[in-house]
């Protein structure tokens, strides 16, 4: 068998922490993956893996086994990655995460701009409002819309997502027009579904605030919030880029003009600086820029 995909097998099933999870993951059957476990076992000449029925934990020789399992896949990665001929035209698959918001404002334009560009690499888009484990599920680069960045990962910064406070008309004309951001505690908030309530930073000069603020609807997607907002279901703190065209056009209302809702980096997440495709390599230098220029501001403004 080849050792090399032996070693990926057992570095999928000590992340995922299962011969079944890991079977899923590399899309292969769990008896396969047995094999590849009891091969690398064999080669090693000891066990790698104390299992039982509700976990696997690695053995002292699993540990070292791991490591030079990694060590081998970084090398091959490294390998492959240098044979790309200089001048030679990019190709192959990235697995590219992101919400469904930033994708339709602006991952789609960015990558369509980048593809124009390089044809022959193929992006599959995974669109998730949730951490992703980058290894775990194969994701190559995840960008996403955040104040806190997860310690193990890594992050080039794109840009800044600004955020409004809105409601449309006829939710107003309801239940009144807050003129504080402590009048937000008064009425019907869309939040995002977290435990706990949710927090709304402002800021207004040197002055810094945070609401507790709830309502009757939380959802996982600021798509779903806007729609809900649209139709006067309360009010929602959106990005710029989202409710922009909304308020051009009055079906929503922006509230607490003098208070600013705290700004989030938008950036781009990835799992190495070294063993970079030249692909990723390309498509993240490419996003650093595009998200400066001109055609990103005016979405990032929600100017359309």
């Amino acid at each position: 068998m080849d050792r090399l995909s032996a070693a990926n097998v057992f570095i999928t099933i000590v992340q995922r922490g299962s011969l079944t999870a890991a079977a899923e993951t590399l899309d292969m059957s769990r008896a396969m993956v047995t094999r590849y476990l009891t091969q690398m076992e064999n080669w090693s000449g000891a066990r790698l893996l104390h299992r039982s029925t509700r976990r696997l934990s690695l053995t002292p020789a699993g540990e070292h086994a791991l490591t030079r399992c990694q060590q081998m896949m970084a090398l091959a990665a490294e390998i492959e990655h240098s044979n790309q001929p200089e001048g030679e035209a990019l190709s192959g698959l990235l697995r590219v995460s992101c919400s469904l918001s930033l994708g339709q404002s602006l991952v789609m334009p960015a990558i369509h701009a980048f593809q124009q560009r390089h044809p022959d690499v193929r992006i599959d888009l995974h669109i998730s409002n949730q951490r992703v484990n980058l290894i775990e599920e194969r994701i190559d680069l995840a960008l996403r819309i955040t104040s806190q960045l997860e310690p193990n990962l890594i992050a080039r910064p794109l840009n800044t997502c600004r955020s409004v406070i809105c409601a449309a008309p006829p939710y107003l004309a309801h239940a009144g027009t807050p003129l504080t951001p402590q009048q937000l505690t008064q009425h019907n908030c869309l939040t995002y579904s977290h435990f706990g309530k949710s927090l709304w930073h402002f800021t207004r000069g040197e002055e810094k605030e945070t609401v507790a603020v709830s309502g009757n609807l939380s959802a996982n997607d600021s798509v779903m919030l806007l729609a809900a907002t649209q139709t006067g279901s309360g009010i929602s703190m959106q990005p710029t880029y989202s409710a922009g065209p909304l308020l051009a056009n009055g079906q929503l209302i922006a509230l607490l003009p003098e208070y600013q809702p705290e700004d989030l980096g938008i950036y781009a997440i990835y799992t190495s600086r070294q063993h970079q495709s030249p692909r990723l390599r390309a498509l993240l230098d490419f996003l650093v820029i595009w998200f400066v220029g001109e055609e990103a501001e005016r979405r990032l403004n929600g100017i359309s």
